[in-house]
């Protein structure tokens, strides 16, 4: 695709004022849902019954409709390409500096395994080696080593880069802020997560939905509303805000650590799409979920990830899947405080699709 200058890519701001072509988000849908079709006989998953009630339904029309409502397109600037990770200002690091008392750091990442499993090296293999042999003997001379993974891993705690959804208009692919989405054999040339800057701190602020309701995990496939988040500010007293890193647990690895793995990318608990008009709202800087951050199945007829593709695309919200929530959910429960400094670091990989997530959470 041709590059846009800055005055057309204005233009395109402009044209997300007007009524999306519905054949559009089908058609990008289908292409998105190749990419999640594993699903084996023995793992069936049915959209939870509550996702078609009148009160939270969400169409394809409605998210044709928020496409242009909540829109953060030209926001920052016409040149911006950071999104939202813009709403952790200096002001916002300083009040999340203040929320450390105990000193205790907890990690929020979880890497890749080299075991082949049904929830990990999903795009491809995970690979370690030492990288100084002996040629005669295959023994390794130094200590040097080299690995090779997915960034998008199923097992790896990632952040995607605003690069990574996209829309159509007028048959030309594009991505946040009108960028047209560049592909090219090495990466994304705008949007790309070395464009996202390197490392922010910022309040960070616990959703632990199992906590909440009482059990160890939240049953695949359960959806998560905005009628669950507020609960979750009641118990917790607290309310999410401008330029917070809002991290939703579901219970994913204690259930994995239970139970064993599953196809979690195909039937998972959490975040309906009913609840993007309140992360726009909120003005949420970072969403992490332990496992896809949408609920799997959606629940939305025609299009399977919701939240990734309006979050991504038109609100500029970076997502991270996949993050290690387990011990901070100990640490916060011990603590009985919901709210912490985190500190999240991305890897500037050049024309990168996402970042492993290095990320820790301190009280």
């Amino acid at each position: 695709m041709k590059k846009t200058n800055r005055m057309e890519r204005a233009m395109l701001i402009k044209k997300m004022n007007v009524p999306k072509n519905l054949n559009a988000i089908r058609k990008l849908t289908l292409g998105a849902a190749a990419l999640f079709t594993l699903v084996s006989v023995a793992q069936d998953f049915q959209a939870h019954p509550s996702t078609q009630d009148p009160d939270v339904r969400v169409t394809l029309e409605t998210l044709a409709r928020w496409e242009n409502e909540l829109s953060n397109w030209g926001r920052w600037g016409n040149d911006d390409q950071r999104g939202t990770l813009n709403l952790i200002t200096p002001e916002k690091t300083r009040q999340a500096a203040a929320l450390v008392k105990e000193g205790i750091t907890v990690t929020l990442q979880h890497f890749v395994t080299l075991d082949k499993t049904i929830d990990s090296q999903t795009f491809g293999p995970t690979e370690h080696r030492m990288s100084r042999l002996d040629p005669e003997t295959g023994l390794p001379t130094f200590a040097l080593d080299e690995i090779r993974f997915s960034l998008h891993d199923g097992m790896l705690s990632h952040l995607d880069a605003l690069c990574h959804y996209r829309t159509e208009i007028d048959g030309e692919y594009v991505i946040f802020n009108g960028y047209p989405q560049n592909l090219t054999a090495t990466g994304c040339e705008d949007l790309a997560v070395d464009r996202m800057g390197t490392s922010y701190v910022t309040r960070g602020v616990l959703v632990d939905m199992p906590l909440l309701k009482g059990v160890d995990w939240l049953e695949p496939s359960t959806p998560i509303y905005v009628s669950d988040l507020e609960a979750w500010e009641e118990f917790a007293g607290v309310r999410i805000g401008s330029g917070d890193a809002l991290f939703i647990r579901t219970g994913r690895w204690t259930q994995r650590d239970t139970e064993g793995p599953w196809r979690y990318g195909q039937g998972g608990a959490g975040l309906h799409a009913s609840v993007l008009p309140w992360l726009r709202e909120r003005d949420v800087a970072i969403l992490v979920s332990d496992a896809v951050n949408d609920v799997q199945p959606s629940g939305v007829d025609g299009i399977n990830r919701p939240i990734h593709q309006l979050t991504q695309v038109n609100i500029g919200l970076p997502i991270v899947d996949n993050g290690y929530l387990k011990d901070v959910a100990a640490t916060a429960r011990r603590l009985q405080r919901w709210e912490f400094m985190t500190s999240v670091q991305i890897n500037p990989v050049p024309g990168g699709t996402a970042s492993p997530f290095n990320a820790n959470a301190t009280f």
